[in-house]
């Protein structure tokens, strides 16, 4: 009897173990993985500088103008927008005037894969050539 009821007390244990109380399951899909490119260079008086990168999905995009100076506190433009040629295309909706900082001055929540570039610009303020580094986060 002893026997007959450890025997059923296991076979109780592995039914339960085998049951679920939750009869959905749940798939996790794992984030896009982002990408993180960090340009710089220098912008002369009244000029423009571009870099090109290459998006390979379509997901998001975020653009941080993170240093520029002399002097530190200067405001540059700066955009994104499609390579042609020698030059860099944006549109004024895809572009922005701003100081260096640490938050993304420009975010798309959408942006299909292809060739891209990120531009800074004068916008009139320098006196002397700005050197600059901007980064590009894409997903």
């Amino acid at each position: 009897m002893k026997h007959s009821l450890l025997s059923l007390l296991a076979l109780a244990l592995t039914a339960a173990a085998c049951s679920s109380s939750d009869p959905t399951s749940t798939v996790t899909t794992p984030a896009p993985t982002t990408n993180t490119e960090t340009f710089t260079g220098t912008v002369q008086v009244g000029g423009v500088a571009f870099n090109p990168f290459t998006v390979a999905q379509t997901g998001t995009m975020n653009v941080t103008l993170t240093a520029a100076g002399p002097p530190p506190t200067i405001w540059m433009g700066v955009g994104i927008g499609t390579p042609s040629a020698s030059t860099c295309v944006v549109t004024s909706s895809n572009s922005t005037p701003t100081p260096a900082g640490t938050t993304a001055q420009l975010s798309f929540s959408s942006v299909a894969a292809g060739p891209y570039c990120v531009q800074v610009y004068d916008i009139g303020n320098a006196t002397g050539p700005v050197t600059y580094s901007v980064t590009v986060a894409h997903t």
